[in-house]
């Protein structure tokens, strides 16, 4: 469950929501990361470094550029945590219609 805190926890945030959705295109320079918010190099970088430490991002070094490349297994097993509940609340709804339906 821990790893699945981290997740959660990492993807609570928009920046890094927000960093997550670019990096489903690909790889990317943080540089070219950081372009897109209203913030220092650093500040995204420590976003970065929390996806990282959730297993969301691998960060690259390659020269004096980082890059970072999207980790989705973590959000797999988000994935098939919610679709329990998913199912839940699926059949709490058509419970609910079935009642209401007979019921008027």
């Amino acid at each position: 469950m821990t790893d699945l805190n981290q997740t959660f926890s990492a993807l609570s945030d928009k920046t890094r929501r927000a960093i997550v959705t670019r990096l489903a295109e690909g790889e990317a320079p943080l540089s070219d990361l950081a372009e897109p918010f209203d913030m220092s190099l650093t500040a995204v970088s420590k976003h970065v470094r929390v996806l990282s430490d959730a297993g969301l991002v691998r960060v690259s070094k390659r020269g004096r550029t980082r890059y970072c490349e999207l980790e989705a297994a973590p959000m797999k097993e988000a994935s098939a945590w919610l679709e329990t509940y998913r199912r839940f609340w699926e059949s709490q709804f058509e419970s609910r219609s079935r009642y209401l339906g007979e019921n008027p």
